[in-house]
């Protein structure tokens, strides 16, 4: 858990020092900076959410002095606006699930019913995969 853990240290660990290429951050102003520290040189954070709150303004000079870093903070509704590369992307991401290429943890089931109590439970961090809501 990144609240708890030494995330930083887990990952310089696990790759020599080196750091790694990409981070994907769905948290935000919690793990920001630290994910920044996690990338190799000329890697690239991927921004996406902000379940802790909005980042905090930086100074975008920090990304050179870390190694000239990236940040990218990519909108669903930007990369989907035509339908067809909707579905162009959602064939994409479904053939790599049926093929193995992207496992998902189903953490919970809901019935449709329940789809409040969904919603509370992942406002409340009570879930770590993905949550189905079954008709």
């Amino acid at each position: 858990m990144y609240s708890t853990e030494d995330f930083v240290g887990a990952v310089l660990r696990l790759t020599q020092g080196s750091g790694v290429a990409v981070v994907f951050d769905s948290v935000g102003k919690d793990t920001f900076e630290k994910s920044l520290r996690c990338l190799a040189p000329r890697g690239l954070l991927v921004s996406f959410g902000t379940a802790s709150g909005p980042i905090a303004p930086f100074d975008i000079f920090e990304l050179n002095r870390l190694g000239s870093l990236y940040v990218t903070s990519p909108a669903f509704v930007t990369h989907t606006q035509e339908r067809s590369e909707l579905l162009r992307r959602a064939n994409a991401l479904f053939g790599a699930i049926e093929a193995g290429v992207v496992k998902m943890e189903v953490d919970r089931t809901y019935p449709l019913t329940e789809a409040a109590r969904a919603h509370e439970d992942l406002q409340a961090r009570r879930s770590s995969g993905v949550g189905i809501l079954v008709p």
